[in-house]
């Protein structure tokens, strides 16, 4: 699984990636999160796109730009230290996915 979580610089989601992956690892997971800009979001790129709740304005063109889950995080993501509330919506993010036909909106 890749996912890649977005921000305006890079550099608060780099913090949440890196506690994302912990916390996959933790839990027996092989996935890696990397961080990136809204340039980031290509088609074919990742897995699962999580963005920062500052880029709340900005979802619906990101999501209009790939096929894989577009996920907004919530305001005080930058609080889940360990990254475990953020795996949680991963996770359920990518059980939506799954379960949701192609072109459902």
């Amino acid at each position: 699984m890749k996912i890649l979580v977005v921000c305006g610089a890079g550099a608060s989601s780099t913090f949440v990636a890196q506690r994302l992956r912990r916390a996959a690892s933790a839990a027996g997971l092989d996935w890696d999160a990397s961080a990136g800009v809204e340039h980031s979001v290509v088609e074919g790129g990742h897995d699962l796109v999580l963005v920062g709740p500052h880029l709340a304005d900005r979802i619906s063109a990101l999501r209009d730009r790939v096929s894989a889950p577009v996920v907004l995080l919530p305001a005080d993501v930058f609080a889940d230290r360990d990254g475990v509330r953020t795996l949680a919506i991963a996770r359920s993010a990518i059980a939506v996915a799954r379960n949701t036909p192609k072109g459902t909106p």
